[in-house]
């Protein structure tokens, strides 16, 4: 008996033994996430201004792939790296009213790596969907210290939010922080390190930084302006220099914690520079490393972006390629470097990288990458896309993508398709040489291969639909409803072309929405009301009204009782004859 116990113990001691080598074998992941810094925004890309040491020491410790390829604004590429999967598959075409909702189905890089051993925490932006089921903690995320919206400050956050001091979203309760924004998810990110040093961690540090609006310490600005550079550029390059800062007290920590030979370090932006959005709109002096376009844009400004990644005793210090990697790309070359099989029936597009990090192959099977963006919940074949392939490029310009809102005609198909472009981007990467007369079957070819591409997409996003945000579940009873997340005609209109924007724009939407069935409270906050008027609320059958006086702030509909199901909640005031809408309103379960 004794002997059989000893025996079983000592099973026991190599089954842990062994799950312990199993684990060790495991990486830590970090991947720290810019937003709309360029790939010129690097000092090691020949910037004359900036200084980058700190973001460069992942490049000196391991590779840099110098044609990384992104989606040109931020959900869209957010959505590709998380799941692997081209964005328009996933729900996302866009940044803001349902464009930019990620379905709550989705498998997530954090999901599978959580269902692995792994701890997994966000810091910083999110922009998949504020509520429920869209939310980092319901896509796998264990600790989530983020922004709503886009960007602090837009209309899906607290009136008044700025980067300094700002009140953020931690683990879905929102709380007032001291300091910059930067440094805030930086300390966050480092603290969740030092908490969970004793298992494999995923750590996105997704910074809001250097999305505009352009604020920053005024120390970090200063040393530019001295420069004489454009205050727009001396901000910006203010905040990459924040960046750098709080990249290297990332890389210092794990170096601190003895981890830095167990993690896979990722350094990237989601997309190309704010320098341009139209022929009109620039800001003198921003350096591109000779790139065309800018975010929003399919040209490689717009897309190509700066990556670094090192992995001590696997990515040899130093190295470099020209081969195209893609957002996408990250899913699947983690999960191969974790070890970790994804079990997710959802079609993967992206490859894994891994074989050419570790140098085992030269280089990977040459294959297209698809990029599409407009604005809208509709994509149009032929708008605004580009095909990427190691060599060749083919594109379908447009100068102003948020007004691609619209079908069409088929005389505007026929203009865009008799010019489309061709360029040989291994000999011409600034895109200046459009080559598409010279070689017709390419152009062909990679046009053919694009419709596949875009039938095949949008076919299984139209079939799963736009994600309805939850009201009344019980992972989140209490939910707020903001103009970021509204949809309906007079949202998309405001991004149609016409005369210049004005205050009135985007004035009325709805939100479109999953029910439980329950009794509400439900709270408008008003815009300015320069009358007397009514509140309306409509769902369903259900439609209420409340008398509303002028400068009035408020209005509640109390104990409403709505029904199980789906369908547009709306609300707004009438105080004239055209109906406007709250600024937010909030859904009480009771």
């Amino acid at each position: 008996m004794i002997r059989k116990q000893l025996t079983q113990r000592f099973c026991t001691l190599l089954l842990l033994c062994f799950a312990s080598l199993v684990s060790a074998k495991q990486p830590n992941i970090v991947i720290m996430l810019t937003d709309d810094q360029g790939y010129g925004d690097i000092g090691m890309h020949n910037n004359p201004h900036l200084k980058t040491p700190n973001i460069e020491r992942i490049a000196k410790h391991g590779m840099e792939m110098k044609h990384f390829i992104t989606y040109p604004n931020c959900s869209a590429t957010r959505a590709g790296l998380l799941t692997g999967r081209y964005p328009y598959r996933t729900g996302v075409t866009a940044v803001t009213q349902v464009d930019h909702f990620m379905r709550g189905d989705e498998v997530t890089l954090a999901e599978v790596l959580a269902e692995n051993g792994y701890k997994t925490g966000i810091f910083g932006k999110w922009h998949l969907g504020d509520n429920h089921p869209m939310r980092p903690t319901d896509q796998g995320f264990q600790e989530a210290l983020v922004h709503k919206g886009g960007g602090i400050g837009q209309a899906a956050g607290p009136a008044g939010n700025t980067y300094f001091d700002p009140i953020l979203e931690h683990n879905n309760v929102s709380k007032p922080y001291d300091g910059y924004s930067d440094d805030i998810f930086t300390e966050a990110a480092m603290a969740f390190v030092e908490n969970n040093q004793s298992s494999p961690f995923l750590v996105y540090l997704a910074t809001n930084l250097p999305h505009l609006p352009l604020q920053v310490p005024d120390d970090l600005a200063k040393p530019y302006r001295d420069m004489g550079l454009h205050e727009d550029n001396a901000r910006v390059y203010g905040m990459i220099s924040s960046i750098d800062y709080n990249v290297g007290r990332v890389l210092d920590k794990l170096d601190a914690l003895n981890l830095t030979d167990d993690t896979i370090v990722i350094f990237m932006s989601d997309n190309g520079p704010r320098h341009r959005r139209t022929k009109n709109d620039s800001i003198p002096g921003r350096w591109t490393a000779n790139l065309r376009g800018t975010k929003t844009s399919v040209y490689d400004a717009g897309i190509r972006v700066p990556f670094f990644v090192q992995w001590p005793g696997n990515i040899a210090p130093g190295s470099s390629t020209a081969q195209m990697g893609t957002v996408i790309d990250l899913f699947p070359t983690l999960l191969d470097a974790a070890g970790v099989k994804n079990t997710s029936p959802a079609p993967i597009d992206g490859q894994t990288l891994l074989p050419l990090w570790k140098n085992d192959v030269d280089s990977l099977e040459d294959r297209d990458f698809f990029v599409q963006m407009h604005y809208g919940p509709t994509p149009f074949k032929y708008m605004h896309f580009a095909v990427r392939t190691n060599q060749y490029k083919l594109v379908s310009p447009h100068d102003f993508p948020h007004g691609i809102v619209h079908q069409p005609t088929d005389h505007e198909l026929f203009h865009v398709l008799k010019n489309l472009e061709l360029y040989d981007i291994r000999h011409d990467p600034s895109e200046r040489v459009n080559i598409a007369s010279e070689h017709p079957d390419i152009v062909n070819a990679m046009l053919e291969r694009y419709e596949q591409w875009f039938d095949d997409v949008t076919e299984e996003r139209d079939a799963a639909g736009i994600e309805r945000i939850s009201i009344g579940h019980p992972a989140q009873p209490i939910v707020s409803l903001s103009r970021f997340d509204w949809g309906g005609p007079r949202v998309i209109s405001r991004f149609d072309y016409g005369g210049p924007r004005v205050v009135e724009d985007n004035q009325l939407g709805h939100w479109q929405v999953n029910t439980h069935a329950g009794v509400y409270d439900i709270r408008l906050d008003l815009p300015e009301l320069q009358s007397d008027g009514e509140a309306h609320l409509k769902y369903g059958n259900v439609h209420l009204t409340l008398p509303v006086k002028k400068g009035q702030k408020t209005a509640t509909f109390e104990r409403v009782e709505l029904p199980r199901g789906q369908g547009n909640l709306h609300a707004y005031i009438k105080a004239g004859r055209l109906p406007v809408g709250p600024l937010f309103m909030e859904v009480t379960k009771l």
